[in-house]
């Protein structure tokens, strides 16, 4: 069982939204193609990133838990998790979005991204010596900037409010990951390199890392669904 357990916290994540996919309320499956095009875009940088980070040591994994099968230095489950993860993410938004009224929350944009910013800031400008904090919060900022105040996207705080949601699924995930309930964590972090602060056993970076992911995923998904239809 412990060479899967990496495996199997990605087929948890996925396996539920993969089979509501199908339903006829939902109809997600039209949209596979689409949110594949939009992950691998995002996943291209993350994954780039993940492999300087593994290489520097900012992070290691624990291969005891993983198949064993590497590229580029990362477990093949590492690689999955840019796709599976995402998956569930922008699945849960297109649901809540089809049957819930939401529009309201547009109206906090500008602040999400006024407070979202300046706290990025302080924390780069602070732990600036730390590589994680220091690139997440950096490419968070640039991020908000990016889909605010040039694509002038609408529902950045409609997406924000649902990703607060997604956090119940990020602590168990996460916290798998991060060592909870295990003998050891699978993903290993260096304390030179991120704040130390936690929430459990989880960096508060990887929240934010998560965050700013399915923000990108989330608009290149809506830009290609727009082309689709």
């Amino acid at each position: 069982m412990k060479p899967y357990t990496y495996l199997l916290v990605l087929f948890f994540t996925i396996i539920i939204c993969f089979i509501a996919s199908f339903d006829n309320r939902i109809r997600f499956y039209k949209h596979f193609i689409t949110f594949f095009k939009a992950a691998v875009i995002v996943a291209i940088p993350f994954i780039l990133w993940d492999i300087w980070f593994t290489q520097m040591g900012v992070w290691w994994f624990d291969t005891d838990y993983t198949l064993g099968f590497t590229f580029a230095g990362l477990p093949i489950e590492e690689w999955l998790f840019f796709i599976c993860i995402p998956f569930s993410c922008v699945f849960t938004y297109y649901c809540i979005d089809k049957f819930f009224e939401l529009q309201k929350l547009q109206s906090f944009n500008n602040i999400i991204v006024f407070i979202s910013v300046i706290i990025c800031a302080v924390v780069a400008l602070l732990h600036y010596d730390k590589i994680y904090t220091l690139l997440t919060a950096i490419v968070t900022i640039l991020t908000l900037i990016f889909l605010h105040f040039i694509k002038r996207i609408y529902w950045l705080g409609k997406a924000t409010a649902i990703y607060s949601f997604l956090m119940l699924g990020f602590f168990a995930v996460n916290g798998i990951l991060t060592g909870t309930g295990l003998e050891s964590p699978i993903v290993n972090y260096n304390p030179t390199h991120f704040m130390g602060i936690r929430m459990l056993t989880i960096p508060v970076e990887d929240a934010v890392y998560g965050y700013t992911q399915f923000l990108l995923v989330l608009y290149f998904f809506k830009l290609f669904k727009v082309k689709q239809s």
